[in-house]
């Protein structure tokens, strides 16, 4: 039984979702030239509009914040005008949707757009590109305090023009190693100065981001979506406990439209953590929250149930299942993902 997943679910006076399930942002790097949405995307989209809440795909605020092939952004006119075309076709079908934004610091690369990346330090992460094994990561060079001020009004920009884009809302993407968690982790921030050194000060970069966008759009249109674990293109450190705590309490005195995890797979835990990343952070946070990370409708429900938290993001099924509501409501069974499903927007 799923009928817990399947009810209304109120954020706020403004948003209720037709369900509990959202659509995990997934980077499917199928944007036109000038990374533009496609009208491709937005068939793609629509088809998954049964679901409470699409969150997009990442979607970059500045053209060195790209990390990726063919990521979509949100910077341009062409790239606002594209996405038009996205949120028109959910609302047409019903549905909901924020725009994720996103910059990817140091996992950025030169090749995308001939700068150098930027990070809170400079510190490298190890290896090569996804999808572009060719390229290795670079140094990033730290950001000024003056270029980290830009950065929030930047971040604060689009979300502005992600509404005028049409989407409901915005999730800034704070979480998996990324520009924002960088400044959230002692591996990636070695800072001294305003923005680096204690929890308040590393922690500071996310609240001036959130304060920022909150006041463009309000802060029922506003989610965050945070990794306390260190796992991805990052390395944990014990010190990050106390930077998380610091965040969070300063989020239970702000509005949001919820809190998002980012994690692949929620069953991971983490000692500095006390276990599982989900259950951190509903011990934390007072607001809504949505777990993430390997359920299906089952495990999902049974999580709901036991108030580990609110709503359930669901990713690679969405990609081979865009029924996946109208499945659960009819009692069929799912489709399995299978990684060929990567190669086009089915």
């Amino acid at each position: 039984m799923t009928a817990t997943l399947l009810e209304p679910y109120v954020l706020n006076d403004t948003l209720t979702l037709a369900n509990r399930i959202l659509m995990a942002p997934l980077t499917r790097c199928m944007a036109g030239p000038g990374l533009v949405p496609t009208q491709q995307m937005a068939d793609y989209y629509a088809r998954r509009a049964q679901v409470g809440l699409i969150i997009s795909e990442a979607t970059i605020i500045r053209p060195d914040g790209q990390g990726y092939p063919n990521t979509p952004g949100i910077y341009s006119a062409g790239q606002i005008a594209g996405w038009r075309l996205v949120t028109d076709a959910v609302h047409a079908q019903g549905g909901k949707i924020f725009a994720q934004l996103w910059h990817t610091g140091r996992i950025s690369h030169s090749f995308f757009h001939g700068q150098t990346p930027v990070a809170p330090s400079a510190v490298a992460w190890e290896g090569t590109l996804p999808r572009m094994r060719e390229l290795h990561y670079e140094l990033p060079r730290a950001l000024s305090e003056a270029e980290i001020a830009e950065l929030v009004s930047q971040y604060a920009q689009a979300a502005v023009n992600a509404r005028e884009a049409g989407f409901d809302g915005v999730e800034i993407h704070g979480a998996n190693g990324y520009l924002i968690d960088q400044f959230l982790h002692h591996e990636t921030n070695l800072r001294q100065d305003g923005y680096g050194g204690t929890p308040e000060k590393m922690a500071r970069f996310a609240l001036e981001i959130v304060d920022a966008v909150c006041r463009q759009i309000g802060g029922e249109r506003v989610g965050l979506r945070l990794s306390p674990g260190g796992y991805a293109h990052l390395k944990g450190d014990a010190r990050d406990r106390a930077v998380f705590d610091h965040l969070l309490a300063e989020l239970n005195e702000r509005e949001l439209a919820y809190l998002h995890l980012g994690i692949f797979d929620d069953s991971l835990t983490f000692d500095y953590l006390g276990g599982r990343a989900s259950d951190y952070l509903r011990a934390h946070y007072q607001g809504h929250l949505v777990g993430v990370g390997n359920y299906n409708p089952q495990s999902a429900q049974e999580a709901i149930l036991a108030e580990r938290f609110d709503l359930v993001a669901i990713g690679r099924p969405l990609i081979a299942n865009p029924d996946y509501v109208a499945r659960l409501q009819q009692g069929e069974p799912l489709v399995a993902y299978d990684e060929s499903m990567l190669t086009s927007l089915v």
